[in-house]
């Protein structure tokens, strides 16, 4: 009785973890589906998963058109410009916040973790007035130089890692001679490299993926990334014809969510770890 009621659980398990996995991937599944199909397949009803004549097309359409290239160009640029920026400011902040004493240390901390309750749309406004009188519109420095100022939530994961790294660490290379900004760069941030990853990682997925500063700051093709760059590039025009063309969107959408998933997957390990130990200490 008691082997039967535990292979009825673990049955019961496996069918609520496929059903739930089902659920999750099915958005994922049916945007390949539809680019594989015309733009009249995806608008037929009812709706069908498996296309009948997989247009393989879309994607050679995408991969050739140059402008798509110059989309994922700009995009790498915001992405590498804001993860450098990010680890590097959130760090340096960090560290004093970490492994000094100093007065009013806790004070300041308390500061910046009080301005993640300011929801970030408050921002854009004043932010946009600024970055106007400066000069920075249809460019991505609206977008990257902010990271070069520390995001809270990186300095709070920084902080709690550096804290978890042992004091004797830092006495004993300032016996060898070496002073706080040796054992910052040669010491804490080469044992730190799971929540660097970490942090790299969200930051890339992240910026990878954000629609609205970029739809706020950047009105110019120059400069467009690719989520705002998709979305104003593949249409049909005709004399009496402006509709998206979904199947070359759904194609674009299929080929950026590749790199995210590459992302996590070979930086997992790191993510948890990093996030598990940044915890540990308070």
């Amino acid at each position: 009785m008691t082997e039967n009621k535990i292979s009825f659980s673990k049955i019961f398990q496996y069918f609520l973890m496929i059903l739930v996995a089902v659920i999750m991937f099915f958005p994922f599944i049916w945007i390949f589906s539809s680019s594989l199909k015309s733009v009249l397949q995806i608008n037929q009803y009812p709706p069908s998963i498996i296309p009948k004549d997989p247009k393989w097309g879309n994607y050679t359409v995408i991969l050739g058109d140059p402008v798509f290239w110059k989309f994922v160009r700009n995009t790498i640029i915001l992405i590498l410009g804001n993860t450098v920026g990010t680890i590097l400011s959130s760090s340096f902040v960090a560290y004093p916040l970490a492994r000094m004493n100093f007065r009013g240390k806790n004070f300041i901390f308390g500061l910046i973790i009080a301005t993640m309750m300011v929801p970030a749309i408050t921002l854009i406004t004043p932010q946009y007035l600024m970055f106007s009188s400066f000069g920075w519109l249809d460019t991505l420095l609206p977008m990257i130089v902010p990271a070069f100022f520390a995001y809270p939530y990186n300095v709070f994961l920084f902080r709690q890692f550096f804290r978890s790294i042992p004091m004797s660490i830092d006495e004993a290379a300032n016996i060898d001679g070496c002073n706080r900004l040796e054992v910052f760069v040669k010491i804490l941030l080469p044992l730190s490299k799971s929540i660097v990853i970490t942090i790299g990682v969200l930051s890339a997925v992240f910026w990878w993926n954000e629609l609205l500063q970029p739809l706020i700051y950047v009105n110019n093709n120059e400069w467009k990334t690719l989520t705002i760059g998709m979305m104003t590039r593949y249409r049909y025009f005709g004399s009496s014809l402006n509709i998206v063309a979904w199947d070359l969107l759904m194609a674009c959408a299929t080929i950026m969510i590749i790199p995210p998933i590459i992302l996590y997957l070979t930086g997992s390990k790191y993510l948890v770890e990093g996030i598990k130990t940044s915890g540990m200490k308070d």
